[in-house]
């Protein structure tokens, strides 16, 4: 008989496990062995970020080249989500079978009350296990259907709109099955093990979901803006916003949930998980990946809406639009096409300052967000393109009312191609309720940041420095300055940074004797190289010594 092997830790999570045959315990009729994907061994080192990053980049390998990144993205990341609430739920399970042994009925009623329920065939192994079925992608979608009615509350509809059937998407049924097969398999690698006792806190996983995001924004192209904001970006709007304990923080138009993510972040920093959060989203497959974003991040209890925000904002209080501390964005660039006709008897009057052109719906989120916020404490950063700075006709007289209003507080100029999808430069508008002085900070930063491979990047260094001179709101040479409101109007509310914030450098004055110096040096030189050249040739006799001029 062979000998069992055991593993080296805590008893309460000691699993005995046989190196060929069944294993001695059994989870729900199932051999544990199966549970860790009928591997010899059970890993015992605990896996790092960058080796849980490094296995869910190389499974995309199994659509690169037959789907698009925009696409495919999709597959990849409920696949990560299925296999961590599986090995979340097979870790939970051992720890109440060494608690309360075989009494299978107990154990399952408090399953139930756990954070996830996950329904009875639908972990990854069971899954991994029906890998040569014919119709393996009906498999994956039953199961994702059943986990979304155990877990309504939290994912209700997160999988609608992802098919693992689908024929458009992952090829005929043959191609589809090795597809699928090969992306079961890639997740079945041993050190993708997901369970906390082995990855220690969850924040693991919310960075490897993170990553994979980031990773699939740099392959898809203009539509990558659909879905991400880059992480640097997203940091620096925290940092600026600032967001409190006790703050209800709202992204309109949040993605994927990266920016609201960061937001989190920042209150937990000042050591707090005291705040509410709330975005909306109008793609549907984005919606998906915010709302599984938000649980692996363990921030169930965030309010997720799918749906326009112009046309149909969900998030509303009483039937009014709900008001927040902080709201923060980065919305589609000159959105066409956004609803202006839609908007012109808007219930919640949310473009009283001007209804923004058709064709550039801009001032349409901002207007948005504004009128979303706290009447005494509310705060906006909103991630802009430079036309919003200085575009007149109906631009210009929204922006205008804004600084009449005393609500702008500072314009933030970005470095050009930060973002996934556009070169463009960006700007950071901040928006505050209740200010005291009537002034507006003007930053200029698009000089200071990293360059990686085809993509800018803001270094902590750059955020730092942008940071500190909001918050001291003092003019800095070639780099910040505070204009009064009297000097704004002075320039018909136009924003754009150069009209403040003076980059030009005097260049050096030259001396002109010392340059013609420089130019007669050479001239010698290249005369007596001429000289030497002649000579060489000569030598050789592909000159004579008359016909060498």
């Amino acid at each position: 008989m062979p000998m069992a092997s055991t593993i080296n830790i805590p008893n309460r999570f000691k699993i005995e496990v046989s190196c060929k045959h069944k294993a001695q315990s059994m989870i729900f009729g199932i051999p544990i062995y199966n549970f860790f994907m009928d591997k010899n061994t059970i890993p015992l080192l605990p896996v790092s970020q960058d080796e849980i990053n490094s296995i869910l980049w190389s499974a995309c390998d199994t659509f690169r080249g037959t789907i698009d990144a925009s696409e495919y993205k999709n597959y990849l990341l409920v696949m990560l989500f299925v296999k961590y609430v599986s090995d979340v739920w097979t870790e939970h399970y051992e720890e109440l079978k060494q608690k309360y042994g075989d009494d299978q009925e107990y154990i399952r009623r408090l399953l139930a009350r756990e954070r996830f329920v996950l329904p009875e065939g639908c972990r990854f192994d069971d899954l991994y296990r029906q890998r040569n079925e014919s119709n393996l992608g009906e498999i994956i979608n039953q199961a994702l259907e059943q986990i979304e009615e155990g877990n309504k509350a939290k994912l209700a509809g997160v999988f609608r709109n992802i098919d693992f059937n689908s024929e458009s998407n992952l090829g005929q049924t043959r191609d589809r099955n090795v597809r699928l097969k090969l992306l079961l398999e890639d997740f079945a690698n041993s050190k993708l093990d997901l369970r906390p006792l082995r990855i220690g806190n969850l924040d693991v996983i919310g960075n490897a979901y993170e990553y994979l995001i980031a990773k699939f924004a740099a392959g898809a192209g203009k539509k990558a803006g659909e879905f991400y904001t880059p992480a640097e970006v997203s940091e620096l709007i925290a940092e600026l916003i600032a967001p409190q304990q006790g703050e209800r923080i709202c992204d309109p138009t949040c993605g994927s949930g990266s920016l609201l993510i960061k937001c989190v972040n920042y209150v937990k920093r000042q050591g707090s998980k005291n705040y509410s959060l709330y975005g909306q989203e109008s793609t549907g497959g984005t919606w998906a990946l915010a709302k599984m974003n938000m649980f692996l991040h363990g921030v169930d209890s965030a309010r997720i809406e799918w749906g326009d925000t112009i046309r149909n904002p969900k998030l509303l209080e009483n039937d009014r639009l709900m008001r927040f501390e902080v709201v923060v964005a980065n919305p589609p660039f000159s959105l066409d096409k956004w609803g202006a006709d839609d908007v012109k008897n808007d219930r919640f009057k949310r473009f009283h300052r001007g209804i923004p052109p058709k064709s550039k719906g801009d001032f349409a989120f901002i207007s948005h967000m504004i009128e979303t916020t706290n009447l005494t404490s509310g705060r906006v950063a909103v991630v802009v393109p430079h036309g919003v700075l200085f575009r007149a006709s109906s631009e210009g007289k929204i922006r205008g009312q804004l600084i009449e209003e005393n609500l702008l507080d500072a314009v933030i100029g970005l470095p050009s191609n930060l973002f996934f999808g556009t070169g463009i430069p960006a700007a950071i508008l901040i928006f505050k309720r209740n200010k005291i002085e009537r002034n507006v900070i003007f930053i200029d930063a698009s000089r200071d940041y990293g360059d990686v491979k085809t993509q800018n990047i803001l270094r902590p260094e750059d955020i730092k420095k942008i940071v500190a001179a909001y918050q001291n709101r003092e003019s800095v040479d070639k780099y910040a300055y505070v204009a009064s409101f009297e000097e704004i109007k002075g320039n018909d509310f136009n924003l754009n940074i150069p009209r403040y914030v003076d980059t030009f450098e005097e260049e050096e004055a030259i001396d002109i004797g010392a340059v013609q110096s420089e130019i007669d040096l050479l001239e010698t030189e290249l005369s007596e190289v001429r000289s030497k050249m002649i000579e060489y040739l000569k030598e050789l006799k592909y000159l004579s010594g008359e016909n060498y001029d």
